[in-house]
């Protein structure tokens, strides 16, 4: 019976090849209104004045909030494994959510 509710609780998650790559981001624009966090992944390369947004992810406040406790677990899981996250003398950039005016749904 247990092996039953294991295959119950699988998900099929197709990944494609161009996704698989992934995308390079080393800034995070988050925006937010009543219904929904939009998350901009910019790409800033130095000595260049412009970023350039690679992605974005539009998700409900409920999802954010999965997402967010999701991130925190598994930076914990990192850090047990191979040690604290220097954030401390990170280079001169904005932070991640830097003063952007909210979206407007």
């Amino acid at each position: 019976m247990e092996n039953q509710n294991q295959n119950e609780n699988q998900m099929n998650i197709e990944l494609s090849e161009e996704i698989a790559l992934g995308v390079y981001s080393n800034l995070a624009i988050i925006t937010h209104s009543p219904a929904e966090f939009v998350c901009d992944f910019v790409q800033m390369m130095p000595g260049m004045p412009k970023g350039k947004v690679r992605s974005r992810i539009i998700m409900t406040p409920e999802n954010t909030k999965r997402f967010m406790k999701a991130l925190i677990e598994n930076v914990q899981k990192y850090e047990q494994n191979f040690g604290a996250i220097n954030d401390g003398d990170l280079p001169n950039m904005p932070p991640m959510n830097f003063g952007t005016p909210n979206t407007m749904a």
